[in-house]
């Protein structure tokens, strides 16, 4: 691999590029993180380039949707010979890529969860979650939803009803159907302060204390109804900072919808297609869900295909019938047949296997570093989904400054390593944005993830950490 070996002042080109961004791209779509922002010229495996040929270590791989590296031949492949072959079709027709595609996912959900359903395409995780919001409804005839403290699921105007941050709201008026939001399980900060070890999963008993009495607002006991719809679950919080919960919760939790009549919806956006080790997240967890949503790495970041996995009565055509949603993209061509090509690679090699054994020497090594540095309060993970929680040398104080620091640095792209120069590109999250959100390519080795380490923690050094 040819990489750069030194950091020269901003090109004239990228000077001009930011000076246009700043008068024509409308910031709304998108989060400045740094200033300037970074400007990335191409990709490969686990690393982005800059203009300078600069060698960036990416341990987010954009959010999770790039689980099987960049520019992976095989799916790129794939997506051109369809290119070539049908690369446009309004999606009130069929294409052979797109029935396969539903098929094998419904296969997969078969093998895991002994449920038979269909699948119901769009193009985006937000989009996804808005036909499961119409799905849910026309199946209970309500329109109220339990979501998460710390959830996130998009941020158009129905995800955002039952993401937790008021701050993606706030400017957009009433949401009268915006979820009751209840506190996850997230031991390291239990919302309780109580502890794992003792606590007998005490967040699920209060949870549960909900539907005791009609006064508790939520429970009608004369006739056994609940007011609200579906709770919506990421079994591994995505944006609120990869937090896992203890063992036992969700078996738990389960229980307590199920006897109340309540469907249980799991958001795999960020979780799923191998990231935790197993195809869905919510394997780990004995969960057993009504519907799935799920995106991002289906495509490995390519022609973006989202989707929606529901049981057959809520999804069949008798119930949900043609015409329900409608996106003019939504099984598109391009998209299904890399998603066709992502099913068949991921059935052919053991990726539970490989993940799994990635995921744990990653993890030995962070928990390495925790032993070394104070302020690295909290690690944890389940297959290629690590956390780093950054806090004060009390080991517990949440550091936003510290992570902001860090993250900015290794865009700088300037990180002396092996006789070369890198960068290290991280992601941010947390209820307190102080959590290093680790999604590396699937395929990424164990040099690579030793090299990451050997990145941040002279990032660490750089920012004063301790």
């Amino acid at each position: 691999m040819s990489v750069g070996s030194s950091v020269d002042e901003v090109s004239p080109q990228t000077t001009d590029l930011l000076e246009k961004d700043s008068r024509y791209c409308s910031y709304g779509d998108t989060v400045h993180y740094a200033d300037p922002p970074k400007i990335f010229a191409r990709c490969d495996g686990s690393y982005l380039f800059d203009e300078r040929n600069t060698p960036y270590l990416d341990l987010q791989m954009w959010y999770s949707a790039v689980n099987f590296g960049y520019k992976n031949r095989r799916l790129n492949d794939a997506l051109k010979r369809q290119i070539d072959t049908l690369p446009q079709l309004a999606c009130q027709y069929l294409h052979s890529e797109k029935v396969e595609l539903a098929e094998a996912l419904c296969k997969v959900m078969k093998t895991r969860t002994g449920l038979k359903g269909r699948v119901h395409f769009n193009v985006g995780g937000a989009q996804a979650v808005e036909d499961s919001l119409k799905l849910v409804r026309n199946a209970t005839g309500k329109s109220l939803n339990f979501a998460f403290m710390g959830g996130y699921h998009g941020r158009t105007l129905g995800a955002s009803a039952i993401t937790s941050s008021y701050r993606y709201r706030r400017r957009f008026g009433h949401f009268s159907d915006r979820a009751q939001f209840i506190p996850f399980p997230y031991c390291f900060r239990c919302p309780y302060d109580k502890k794992p070890e003792d606590c007998g999963l005490y967040c699920v008993q209060q949870f549960e204390k909900l539907f005791d009495t009609e006064y508790h607002s939520v429970w009608d006991s004369k006739a056994s109804q609940c007011e609200f719809a579906a709770f919506y679950i990421e079994p591994i919080q995505g944006t609120g900072g990869y937090v896992i919960p203890p063992k036992g919760y969700f078996e738990e939790l389960s229980r307590v919808l199920r006897e109340r009549g309540i469907l249980i919806v799991v958001d795999e956006i960020q979780m799923g297609i191998h990231r935790t080790g197993k195809f869905w997240s919510f394997e780990h967890f004995g969960l057993k869900p009504d519907i799935v949503v799920f995106g991002k790495a289906l495509t490995n970041g390519l022609n973006p295909l989202s989707g929606v996995w529901a049981r057959e009565e809520l999804i069949s055509p008798q119930t949900f019938p043609p015409g329900s949603t409608h996106s003019t993209f939504s099984s598109n061509t391009l998209g299904t047949a890399t998603a066709l090509e992502v099913m068949r690679m991921v059935s052919e090699d053991d990726y539970e296997g490989t993940v799994n054994a990635k995921g744990a020497y990653f993890l030995s090594r962070l928990q390495d570093l925790k032993t070394k540095w104070k302020m690295v309060g909290d690690v944890g993970g389940i297959g290629l989904a690590l956390r780093i929680e950054m806090c004060e040398a009390d080991g517990f104080t949440p550091n936003r400054k510290l992570t902001d620091a860090i993250f900015a640095e290794g865009l700088k792209g300037d990180i002396p390593a092996r006789g070369t120069t890198y960068g290290l590109v991280l992601d941010v999250g947390g209820y307190y944005k102080n959590v290093f959100t680790l999604a590396p390519s699937l395929h990424i080795t164990d040099d690579e993830i030793d090299l990451g380490l050997e990145l941040l923690e002279s990032l660490f050094e750089r920012c004063g950490a301790c």
